[in-house]
């Protein structure tokens, strides 16, 4: 049980580190555009950002993988910033509904880009396990707790801002992604300015 709650608490901590707060940044952004009427497809994407999360960090610990290091913390502001900037594109257009097999698909694969971050980390941490498996599953579910915390606490603003300060849904999505792109810029350049 002890080893449950460290993974476990290594998960919700990976998403909830607030100086490491790109997973907060995305799933802001991810969800935004959301209310808690579209729970399930919200729970969808979730699951799957997490499936792709794990996937990456499966294969880069059995040696199946290894991706420059660089190249992984440039992508991950990328995947934060194309999430942001097509949600500023497509508030108020009713895009949600008709390009969500895309929004899940995009989802799974920006998982498998944040997992690759933590996958150096992650194989020197579980390098002495004889089944490393079992600790990636118990890190997989802290990764889905966090990440429902911060969906919850985003929709719940969401729900408050729209219906008792009467922000419109357009305008909530655009100044949070607006928000968001402005964190995520220097990220960006501090991650993927090569020298």
């Amino acid at each position: 049980m002890d080893q449950f709650w460290f993974y476990f608490k290594l998960g919700l901590n990976h998403v909830l580190d607030i100086n490491a707060y790109d997973h907060i940044l995305f799933f802001i952004a991810l969800t935004v555009p959301y209310t808690f009427s579209n729970w399930k497809k919200i729970l969808w994407l979730v699951t799957m950002f997490t499936v792709g999360h794990t996937v990456s960090l499966i294969l880069a610990t059995y040696g199946v993988v290894s991706v420059s290091s660089n190249l992984i913390e440039c992508l991950i502001p990328v995947t934060i910033f194309v999430t942001a900037v097509f949600n500023i594109f497509t508030a108020g257009k009713g895009a949600r509904k008709e390009k969500f097999g895309l929004t899940f698909f995009t989802t799974l694969f920006f998982g498998l880009i944040h997992g690759l971050g933590f996958s150096t980390y992650f194989k020197q941490i579980v390098a002495s396990s004889s089944n490393k498996m079992i600790p990636l599953l118990e890190f997989a579910l802290g990764i889905e707790a966090s990440q429902i915390i911060v969906v919850l606490i985003v929709l719940i603003l969401g729900f408050i801002c729209q219906s008792i300060f009467r922000f419109n849904k357009r305008d909530w999505i655009m100044v949070i992604s607006s928000i968001v792109v402005g964190f995520v810029i220097p990220m960006l350049i501090n991650s993927c300015a090569f020298s």
